[in-house]
């Protein structure tokens, strides 16, 4: 990304949210943050060139420099202090072979596995399920957002801690059109838009009742803060996100992926 490129998004980003500020937290903050990750998806956008577990066929699943994405997922979360434990929901078929991945990582926090259901909603909904009521703050993660930076992580719960819910975002780059077919309708005034990211972060009592009206009226959104909106009992805060918290969905991503990781690995090696 050329400077004056980072220039202009970093001019656009202070328009939308702000000029940046340090977060810090409390040291005396002590919550219970249970991350949940949905992974029980088929991934029917990358094309299927290998049986599931040899990690080629599945989004999550994908090898990344030798680890699926989701293990590269969960080690990100593991290395947030504010993070307690990690939920994952799985296909109900995955969950012996994803838990030997698992154990081989030895992780330093909780990561326990459940069975997802047929739907991304189904899934959180399964493993919110399963949550002690002494959770205080739940945050749901696309799974195959393997670059979300530790930093977001512990800002958007610090906000949601506050607000009660939080979710994490990017002005758009492109200009946006209101089309109909192939005909537009309108051009979108970009001040007035973000594209959203995860981790999005929810007080459980709020993020429950907002599953249970979804249920009930049989509504099905595209992601949590759509059903947590329907309440209209609380506003969703914006936590400025990144534009390298890709979302792996496609082959082509892969490539962009082992760039960012590489570009990780440079970093904590020079940092050691």
């Amino acid at each position: 990304m050329g400077q004056w490129y980072r220039a202009w998004y970093r001019m656009d980003v202070d328009l939308w949210f702000g000029p940046p500020k340090r977060l810090q937290l409390s040291s005396a903050l002590i919550m219970k943050v249970s991350v949940i990750l949905p992974a029980a998806g088929l991934g029917t956008r990358m094309a299927k060139q290998q049986p599931d577990k040899t990690g080629t066929s599945r989004k999550q699943f994908l090898i990344l420099e030798g680890s699926p994405v989701l293990i590269h997922t969960i080690r990100k979360f593991v290395t947030c202090p504010s993070v307690s434990e990690i939920v994952v929901a799985l296909r109900a078929d995955d969950l012996e072979w994803a838990k030997e991945l698992v154990d081989r990582e030895h992780f330093a926090k909780p990561v326990r596995l459940v069975a997802g259901g047929e739907s991304r909603q189904e899934s959180v909904g399964n493993a919110l399920a399963t949550l002690t009521e002494d959770t205080d703050l739940v945050a749901v993660h696309d799974a195959v957002r393997p670059f979300i930076e530790p930093e977001i992580v512990e800002h958007v719960i610090a906000e949601a801690h506050q607000s009660g819910a939080a979710i994490v975002g990017i002005v758009p780059v492109d200009t946006v059109k209101e089309a109909h077919r192939n005909k537009v309708r309108a051009t979108l005034p970009r001040e007035h838009l973000i594209l959203t990211q995860t981790p999005q972060v929810f007080r459980l009592d709020l993020l429950r009742e907002a599953f249970q009206k979804a249920q009930a009226d049989g509504f099905q959104g595209t992601d949590e803060s759509s059903l947590v909106e329907r309440l209209e009992t609380v506003e969703v805060s914006i936590v400025m996100g990144s534009d390298r918290n890709i979302k792996i969905t496609r082959p082509h991503d892969l490539d962009l992926a082992r760039l960012f990781l590489a570009s990780e690995q440079q970093q904590q090696q020079a940092g050691a």
